[in-house]
């Protein structure tokens, strides 16, 4: 039996992609594309998302890329623009779950420094019952210590826990873990499927 649900947090709960940020600040679609798909590649998130310093991060992409050094600071800087707002029908989603007894979680791959700057923000945020953010435990999806500290840390059973993500690979990370991962496109995806487990919502 199901009895609790877990969350990624960025295009599962909020609306994040670095383009919000970057069009408007470079004026130039390809720049833009340039930026977002060589340099802020999944190293450079992995070093912020493990527990590394945005600055330092930043310091050392720029020895890398110097031509970039400003628009990687106004990146760290203004990071709230990259979040235009929370997905569609989550909100409702997990105040259904709440209302009928499931224990609600987060648990994202995102640098502290940054998260807590947004976290207030947004009111989903305030429905979970706990979250593991990964740059305060240093430790990172997919690997399956991540999820194992996320069951320790509130007392859940992996087989009585679903996890959702947008990336096929953390999905499989909880199904490796004893986690029952789905697999996010949008809300009422995930509300059917979770009907289709027998869940009430």
């Amino acid at each position: 039996m199901i009895k609790n649900v877990v969350f990624d947090y960025g295009k599962v709960l909020l609306d994040w992609n670095p383009h919000y940020m970057f069009d408007p600040y470079f004026e130039d679609q390809s720049k833009s594309d340039y930026l977002i798909n060589n340099i802020l590649t999944a190293d450079w998130y992995n070093e912020g998302d493990i527990g590394t310093p945005m600055k330092d991060l930043v310091e050392k992409w720029s020895a890398k890329y110097p031509e970039w050094k400003d628009a990687l600071e106004y990146y760290v800087d203004e990071f709230p623009k990259t979040i235009k707002g929370e997905i569609p029908g989550m909100y409702e989603l997990i105040s259904d779950l709440k209302k009928n007894g499931y224990g609600v979680y987060g648990l994202s791959n995102w640098s502290l420094e940054t998260f807590s700057r947004v976290k207030n923000k947004f009111p989903v945020f305030g429905l979970l019952d706990g979250m593991v953010v990964s740059g305060a435990v240093h430790l990172l999806k997919p690997s399956k210590e991540i999820y194992i500290y996320l069951l320790n840390e509130y007392g859940l059973r992996g087989e009585e826990t679903v996890f959702t993500d947008d990336m096929p690979r953390n999905v499989e990370g909880a199904n490796a873990a004893g986690l029952h991962g789905i697999l996010f496109k949008d809300s009422a995806q995930l509300r059917a499927e979770l009907r289709e487990m027998n869940l009430k919502i």
